[in-house]
């Protein structure tokens, strides 16, 4: 796997924010709402986000230790 460059770093930080920014969106439906078939939707989409985001945690970290690895 070769790094990632700058310009891919920036673009997956950018979509951690978005993927983070849509997680508090729905859990704030979810808070707000009395209708079960919104909550249920918006739960659904909670856990697709949190999913999107780990993915690109992984993305970021796998980057990071071989960053470190190059280094030593």
């Amino acid at each position: 796997m070769q790094p990632l460059t700058t310009k891919e770093l920036e673009y997956i930080v950018d979509s951690m924010s978005n993927e983070d920014l849509l997680i508090k969106q729905c859990v704030a439906i979810i808070g707000s709402t009395q209708n079960q078939n919104v909550k249920q939707v918006c739960q659904t989409m909670v856990n697709q986000h949190q999913q999107h985001y780990q993915q690109l945690m992984n993305v970021m970290q796998q980057h990071q230790s071989m960053g470190t690895s190059q280094t030593q």
